[in-house]
């Protein structure tokens, strides 16, 4: 076992124990299923692509962060990280902010795995195609979960309140949006050179 595997173990089983921690007692049984599955799809899919299509370390540790930051919400749900509800109580913020940073983490993490699918797969070969269409990448997975969201609220009612987590928002939506596009574009801005590094040395 080389170097990155047992770092990559590491993750697997950090995740793991997260993942249990996460599924004692959450403040709610539905809505932490719906914020983990993400992250047991996203396991699932590496785990079967280990092997024949590794990432770099950059990208797997970005997959490992993200999966936290899903398994905590799932646990608290993203309006009662205990965290963010002090600095919304310190700072006069008015509401828990954990979920913007969950859809700011929606489009920096998955544009660097979108980044290296299409760069090693040799999907684009142009710098600049490459960056809009990692962008747009970024932005579809968004609006695609905000359609997710909107109909679990219609198919559950109120049931699906926590997992929607508007907290009286009227722009939560286009707001939650607009971080992912940032997030997709700071994420393509500060580590598209390290990133670049990373996937030369896999060849």
């Amino acid at each position: 076992m080389d170097k990155t595997d047992k770092l990559n173990l590491f993750y697997l089983l950090s995740f793991l124990a997260l993942l249990i921690w996460s599924g004692i007692r959450p403040y709610d049984r539905f809505t932490w299923l719906l914020e983990v599955l993400p992250a047991l799809m996203g396991l699932a899919a590496l785990s079967l692509t280990y092997r024949r299509f590794r990432l770099t370390r950059l990208v797997y540790l970005l997959i490992w962060i993200h999966a936290i930051i899903l398994l905590v919400g799932g646990h608290y749900t993203y309006a009662r990280v205990p965290l963010f509800d002090w600095l919304s109580q310190a700072f006069d913020l008015g509401r828990n902010n954990y979920d913007k940073v969950g859809h700011l983490a929606q489009g920096f993490i998955p544009a660097m795995v979108t980044r290296e699918i299409l760069i090693r797969n040799r999907v684009v070969t142009q710098r600049v195609w490459l960056g809009f269409l990692v962008v747009c990448v970024c932005l579809a997975i968004s609006a695609f979960y905000e359609l997710i969201e909107w109909w679990t609220a219609v198919l559950t009612g109120t049931a699906a309140e926590d997992f929607l987590g508007t907290q009286g928002y009227v722009w939560d939506t286009q707001s939650d949006m607009a971080l992912c596009l940032l997030g997709s574009l700071l994420a393509l801005a500060c580590l598209s050179r390290l990133h670049d590094r990373q996937m030369a040395g896999l060849s």
